[in-house]
């Protein structure tokens, strides 16, 4: 991993795969650090011939924080948008394929509607269109967002272990020791419960983009898990509505989460859809 200067902050960032193929922009979620893009999966996806970029949004993991912000929300979407399409700059990649999850889903978005120059093709995960009457949580996967920020490396594996009990994919194999060793060492690389509070004011904050979403012209695809309880299934569906052709996967089984026994399927998927590009 390494750091680079882009949109005048600092981003952590990691690549796996031959700089020469053709490139794939990563975007995490909410609080969820640039580990969070299983290594495995990147590595798949390299192996298909693609160049993986997977980084740390802003206020998250090792790149810039803004702790010293007053307003709310310190920042937006677009800002966080504009650091991926900085990122780009400072690597010297003009366009990319654009992928996000959950909030990086919103990024996104976001960027292909903004950078439709940087934008390749785009795959939107998990995510929704900022319209608040779809995509919304249940109430105990909202209670478990708004829960109290743990105090302890402890408290952190624990409460870890809770939320990805309550949206993990109940269809898959739920692995206890990988998701508790998994939020040990995101705490251990970094633990900043503010950052995940002013990341969550951003979304809070963000526009409606089905208007705007009209307007990408660029092949998308949209994958949501069926059985997601923090964007629900509604959220993926207005947006495969509100971008024109775009193809709209619905997994039976999945939740807010990528399970490994979809990673293979996921990078024949994506792999066939950057080949649209």
């Amino acid at each position: 991993m390494t750091a680079i200067k882009a949109n005048g902050i600092t981003i952590e960032y990691e690549t796996f795969g031959d700089a020469f193929s053709p490139p794939v922009l990563l975007i995490m979620g909410l609080g969820a650090q640039l580990t969070m893009w299983d290594e495995r999966f990147c590595t798949g996806l390299a192996k298909a011939g693609y160049y993986v970029i997977r980084f740390d949004n802003r206020d998250v993991g090792l790149s810039t924080t803004f702790e010293d912000a007053t307003a709310s929300p310190a920042y937006t979407l677009s800002d966080m948008a504009t650091d991926a399409a900085g990122l780009l700059d400072a690597l010297g990649i003009e366009s990319a394929h654009i992928v996000g999850a959950s909030m990086g889903g919103m990024i996104a978005q976001t960027f292909a509607i903004e950078h439709p120059a940087k934008t390749r093709t785009l795959i939107s995960i998990m995510s929704t269109t900022g319209n608040q009457t779809v995509g919304q949580p249940t109430p105990d996967a909202l209670a478990a967002l708004l829960a109290p920020a743990p105090a302890t490396r402890d408290e952190a594996i624990e409460a870890g272990l809770r939320v990805w009990r309550l949206i993990g994919s109940p269809g898959y194999p739920y692995d206890e020791e990988a998701v508790r060793d998994r939020a040990a060492a995101t705490y251990d690389r970094s633990f900043n419960p503010a950052g995940f509070a002013r990341q969550l004011a951003a979304i809070m904050s963000q526009p409606d983009r089905t208007a705007a979403l009209g307007g990408v012209k660029v092949p998308t695809l949209v994958i949501h898990g069926a059985a997601d309880p923090l964007v629900t299934p509604s959220g993926g569906e207005a947006t495969a509505a509100a971008i024109p052709g775009a193809r709209l996967k619905l997994v039976p089984g999945m939740g807010h989460d990528l399970p490994p026994d979809l990673f293979d399927g996921f990078v024949e998927e994506f792999s066939a859809h950057f080949q649209t590009a």
